[in-house]
């Protein structure tokens, strides 16, 4: 199971929300890159950067910060927030990175989506972020009217291969990822799926290994010190040696 650090940009700072809550914001950092550095010294193997005010903005709104991060480093990286039209795949993409990731316009329009996931293919991910079971959009603001397993057989049915599903009651809690949801995307689709939200302690993670799945976004606890890097890489490796075992 992969580790994938988080950095969340507001106004071109390294933040956390509480639950999605804009009104609610820690700032951990007035240089991103500097932590993007940091996480891939301690072993970090894929960074998951979110654009916050472009997510709610509809538009990208810390585009040099990300270039930087992706200047710093050498590890990939999955970006996401504002993405709404095929000139942002192509302007993330341009600043160097790996992936990007579709939300509000993946869920708004689905005619959109098949086209990036035809041109893109694998470097198209899906963010899902749940509200009681159903897809919430526009900076997690808004809620729609179908849930998220739904949504992701959607997803699937049009060839993205990644999802990353965050449920946003436990995001920012440090009181543990739903591994209950987790497990039922998992099932219910065909897709890696990447765990977002509620992780606080290393036996989180461990918890999550066998659920399936892909990976798993590590925020607020790494920023906090409640989990240290090295060993949240640990601790994917060692419950996978102990689920195989």
């Amino acid at each position: 199971m992969r580790v994938y650090p988080a950095i969340d940009i507001k106004d071109g700072k390294c933040v956390r929300l509480l639950q999605g809550r804009f009104s609610d914001v820690t700032v951990y950092g007035d240089n991103p890159s500097e932590t993007a550095v940091k996480w891939q010294e301690l072993g970090g193997e894929y960074l998951h950067v979110v654009d916050l005010d472009g997510a709610r903005k509809g538009q990208s709104a810390n585009a040099d910060v990300i270039k930087q991060i992706c200047s710093a480093v050498h590890i990939p990286v999955q970006t996401g927030g504002g993405i709404r039209t095929t000139e942002d795949i192509e302007y993330k993409l341009s600043l160097g990175v790996s992936r990007v990731i579709l939300g509000t316009s993946a869920v708004a329009d689905p005619e959109f989506l098949k086209r990036a996931a035809d041109k893109y293919k694998e470097k198209i991910v899906v963010g899902i972020d749940a509200k009681n079971s159903y897809v919430a959009v526009e900076g997690w603001e808004k809620v729609s009217g179908f849930t998220a397993v739904e949504f992701a057989k959607k997803v699937e049915s049009i060839g993205i291969q990644t999802i990353v599903y965050t449920d946003i009651a436990t995001d920012g809690t440090l009181g543990g990822p739903n591994i209950a949801a987790m497990k039922e995307m998992v099932e219910s689709v065909n897709m890696n799926v990447i765990a977002s939200g509620g992780v606080g302690k290393p036996g989180d993670i461990e918890a999550l290994v066998p659920t399936g799945v892909e990976g798993v976004i590590i925020g607020r606890a790494l920023y906090t010190g409640s989990v240290r890097l090295p060993d949240a890489l640990n601790a994917a490796k060692k419950s996978g040696k102990t689920e195989e075992g």
